[in-house]
């Protein structure tokens, strides 16, 4: 009997302890957070534009509209070979322009004669925009598409309604023929003779969440990502995925700082995409070599490691192919973020933090950034505000050597972060304000710690980091302006 008391009592304590120990439930979002797709589009990190049309074949940038489509004979297009290249830089999306602002279009609409089926190329027969997306399809590629709003070949532009009816039907053609489309393309450019133009851009939208309604919609203002405010694939260094979409005007110059930088009074999870090509047009021309690695990497880190979606342009030459030298770039400049972040100096970290909700066992610890799930998280308790929170790393070798500091945010659940400290032992050796889904500080010079602790100084309700890394880059320098202490 004794010996039966005994077993009942410990099962109890046994039981209790789990009871207590059970999960404590998530902190509450802070508004705005982002959809599905826009989480998708996040962890996609670097996406590929191809920029190819009646440009590629007239050495121009901008075309005026009046080429013959004559000019279009692409005699070796491959689009698997796109592909290629598209894999040999790890990108998870591809974006193709099926009409620019000369109107030209590649594939065959029944709205116009400006296009591949009044061309020599493979008998009028051809769809550039067909084999795209089988190509990508083939290699489990998601497809995105640009539609120039401005097209100069089109008599009826200048004319609104019947303008806007028009770039619908194409629109619709696009979107019901050829399968699944990610990611839809929009600018605000214009014809310096028809600045009264007006783009119904609010019908445009929600036409095409009527025929995709997964797809994510690109413009100045959104609605699911926005532009950077430039070319050169830079985020501010303050960048939030956030703004206020009444404030946007598409195709305003204006807002160009506010759209680098975001806001973080904003109402609307609107995260900016950085848009640059690897050579210094967008099309390709024969006298223009790619950016180097150095220079990928430099923007790599002033986009990706700002909390944006890179998305590199690489054209394809008039035979129809990327260039060699192109796909050789694209595979140097891969081949160095994987050197650089295939190793993670934190792995095998103790981890611990000025307070963790829960407690160690309630699901939202500190070692949670050492685990390669972006699922889960360290969630500060809520209660030391006013000293700051913060995370610390004990690193597995006392003299661990570094230049590169990953942080990032569980943006699921809202973008949190404004103002924050990394500190090498008791040394502070980079700061910054946000951080959201990946924030990359290059160090000014390799430092050796046995600790790491980032100190969260000011943010919007508790902090949720996902993921901390220390990481070894022996490829660039860090440039004067980039992580000021």
């Amino acid at each position: 009997m004794r010996c039966n008391a005994w077993f009942w009592i410990v099962a109890v304590l046994h039981l209790r302890h789990f009871v207590l120990s059970d999960f404590a439930t998530p902190p509450l979002p802070v508004l705005p957070i982002p959809s599905e797709s826009q989480l998708k589009w996040h962890r996609r990190e670097l996406i590929m534009f191809f920029h190819f049309g009646m440009n590629t074949f007239t050495d121009s940038e901008w075309g005026t509209g009046e080429e013959s489509p004559s000019l279009f004979d692409p005699a070796n297009l491959n689009a698997g070979q796109w592909m290629d290249a598209a894999e040999a830089v790890g990108a998870s999306l591809v974006i193709l322009t099926a009409k620019h602002h000369d109107g030209f279009c590649l594939w065959p609409s029944r709205y116009t004669d400006h296009s591949v089926e009044k061309s020599p190329w493979k008998g009028g027969k051809g769809d550039v925009v067909r084999e795209f997306v089988n190509a990508a399809s083939a290699r489990r590629i998601d497809v995105g598409l640009y539609l120039s709003p401005w097209d100069r070949h089109e008599k009826t532009y200048g004319q609104e309604v019947e303008y806007n009816e028009f770039y619908m039907a194409q629109l619709h053609e696009l979107l019901t023929k050829y399968g699944s489309i990610s990611e839809i393309w929009f600018d605000g450019a214009k014809g310096a003779n028809a600045t009264k133009m007006n783009y119904y851009f609010k019908n445009w939208f929600e036409t095409v969440k009527q025929l995709q309604s997964s797809i994510n919609i690109f413009s100045d203002a959104g609605p699911d990502v926005r532009w950077v405010g430039d070319e050169m694939g830079a985020a501010g260094a303050t960048c939030w995925s956030i703004v206020n979409r009444t404030l946007l005007r598409i195709g305003d110059a204006s807002l160009e700082s506010y759209l680098n930088t975001g806001d973080p009074r904003g109402t609307d999870w609107v995260p900016p995409e950085c848009d640059v090509s690897i050579r210094p047009g967008w099309f390709w021309h024969k006298n223009q070599t790619a950016k180097s690695v150095s220079q990928l990497l430099n923007i790599y880190y002033n986009s990706v490691g700002r909390n944006c979606v890179l998305l590199l342009n690489v054209p394809p030459n008039r035979t129809g192919l990327v260039s060699s030298d192109d796909t050789q770039r694209l595979k140097d400049f891969r081949k160095a973020i994987t050197s650089i972040f295939s190793a993670d100096l934190a792995a095998g970290s103790k981890a611990k933090a000025s307070s963790e909700r829960g407690g160690r066992d309630g699901g939202f610890a500190a070692s949670n950034v050492l685990d390669s799930d972006d699922k889960t998280y360290w969630a500060a308790a809520g209660d030391e505000q006013k000293h700051g929170h913060w995370i610390e790393l004990a690193l597995p070798k006392a003299n661990t050597s570094f230049n590169l500091v990953r942080v990032q945010e569980a943006i699921a659940l809202g973008q949190r972060i404004m103002e924050h400290e990394v500190y090498a032992d008791k040394k502070l050796v980079a700061k910054g304000t946000t951080v959201g889904y990946k924030r990359l500080h290059r160090l000014r010079e390799a430092v050796t710690a046995a600790r790491v602790k980032i100190r969260i100084t000011k943010s919007r309700g508790p902090p949720l980091l996902t993921a901390m890394g220390l990481h070894y880059d022996r490829f660039t320098k860090c440039s004067v302006e980039f992580n000021k202490v």
